[in-house]
């Protein structure tokens, strides 16, 4: 992969992660859906599996609320064949999940990525913080 190809593979990688963020915040049901490959599924810091529809749902019922997110770095890999790839993406987010109060958390996603012909989808993602 070329240098400048690599640097465009990069940023679409890591406009992933902020879209996934924009839409959550947005409440965006298409926009998540658009993100997602065929089987996503997101791992809670709590050990909760959400497969992608599940996670809709608790996004547009208010189980997850998300306030704001401030990016403080997102790290990507991508693998030697091009087609997969990883990003770290670490940021403060403002949230009430879970019937929880609202707080803010160093939130680190770590995400899983496959690329289609309609650009980089995820396939998995696991909450953790940092």
């Amino acid at each position: 992969m070329s240098r400048e190809r690599d640097v465009v593979e990069r940023e679409a990688i890591a406009q992933v992660y902020r879209d996934l963020w924009t839409h959550s915040l947005n409440r965006d049901a298409d926009g998540l859906r658009g993100l997602f490959a065929p089987g996503y599924e997101l791992i809670h810091m709590n050990g909760l599996h959400q497969p992608a529809e599940v996670f809709i749902a608790s996004v547009l019922d208010g189980t997850l609320t998300y306030f704001s997110a401030e990016h403080q770095s997102i790290d990507v890999t991508i693998a030697a064949d091009g087609r997969y790839a990883t990003a770290r993406g670490r940021s403060l987010v403002d949230a009430a999940v879970f019937g929880g109060g609202r707080g803010t958390w160093r939130l680190q996603q770590d995400l899983d990525l496959v690329r289609t012909d309609e650009g980089w989808r995820l396939t998995g993602s696991r909450a953790s913080t940092y």
